[in-house]
């Protein structure tokens, strides 16, 4: 009998147990001149649920898979989010975080600029939920040094794809 109700409570957190989720009231399948670098080049509002327990802070990335470089195009770093967030506001960054330099070799929020005649590309915004209330990394870090880090400190991801096109 009590295998059979530790097995009955077991099956009962995982059925209510939650993912962790990352949404916008701001985008949808596609970028609108509000986000893009020829428009207004606002960072989006974005919100998320159901971050682990253990979470103790959160990072944001934009990351554009299909830029002609070779290696992809970072177009925003977020760290150091406090771990009591769940939001982001259009246009703003969260007190007590900050942003680390894109691939324009900046700070901030870099909105999606696909190259003329390209097919749509994709803009994978990312949360991630970590291990740490500080990453340690800085605002003139490179993108790519905070995301290897960012990798090694996250204990969840929740993620957006959205797409633009010149």
């Amino acid at each position: 009998m009590k295998k059979l109700l530790f097995l009955l409570v077991f099956f009962c957190h995982q059925a209510s147990a939650q993912t962790f989720t990352l949404k916008s009231d701001d985008l949808g399948g596609q970028f609108t001149k509000t986000y893009i670098c020829s428009g207004d080049n606002q960072s989006p509002e974005l919100h998320w649920t159901d971050a682990p327990a253990a979470t103790k802070s959160f990072a944001i990335t934009m990351y554009d898979p299909d830029a002609p470089t070779g290696s992809g195009f970072w177009h925003w770093v977020v760290v150091d989010i406090p771990g009591t967030v769940t939001q982001v506001k259009r246009g703003a960054i969260p007190a007590g975080s900050f942003s680390s330099i894109n691939d324009t070799g900046a700070p901030g929020y870099q909105g999606p600029c696909p190259p003329e005649g390209d097919a749509p590309h994709s803009y994978i915004i990312t949360v991630y939920a970590l291990n740490t209330p500080k990453l340690g990394t800085t605002a003139a870090s490179t993108a790519a040094l905070t995301g290897f880090i960012l990798n090694k400190a996250a204990i969840a991801k929740a993620s957006l794809i959205v797409y633009a096109k010149h």
